[in-house]
């Protein structure tokens, strides 16, 4: 499976920007998310879904501003970012991995990068203010 982010770019905070992930592979049966990077720091959660695709899981420093989707008729998943602020700069990278989670222990399993088996290259947010 490879993963192709794209859509990244430079905004002013406030506003809006939507990246785009596209699988070579089906998504269908795998558990796919968004993590972000910035200089010098971890690569940190930002949102995912696993196989079937509900319930979605955000962090919380994203959540209501972030809108994760997913077509896995297309093998696609979007990351709709709106409000963006300049702490969200990062590198983001779209992620997937054939693992699955029961509904209880989603939130603490879909955060963990080492879940995951596949890695898109990353596309770069700048937010200025």
């Amino acid at each position: 499976v490879q993963l192709q982010a794209s859509g990244g770019g430079e905004v002013q905070a406030g506003n809006s920007l939507i990246l785009s992930c596209v699988s070579s592979g089906f998504l269908s049966n795998l558990a796919v998310g968004w993590f972000r990077q910035a200089p010098g720091k971890e690569r940190e959660f930002v949102a995912a879904s696993r196989r079937s695709g509900s319930p979605t899981y955000y962090a919380d420093s994203v959540k209501g501003r972030f809108t994760f989707s997913r077509d896995n008729a297309k093998n696609t998943v979007t990351l709709q970012m709106n409000f963006l602020k300049p702490e969200d700069t990062s590198t983001y990278y779209c992620a997937a991995g054939p693992f699955y989670c029961i509904t209880s222990e989603c939130p603490k399993v879909l955060p963990r990068r080492e879940k995951y088996d596949y890695w898109g290259q990353g596309t770069q947010v700048t937010v200025s203010s």
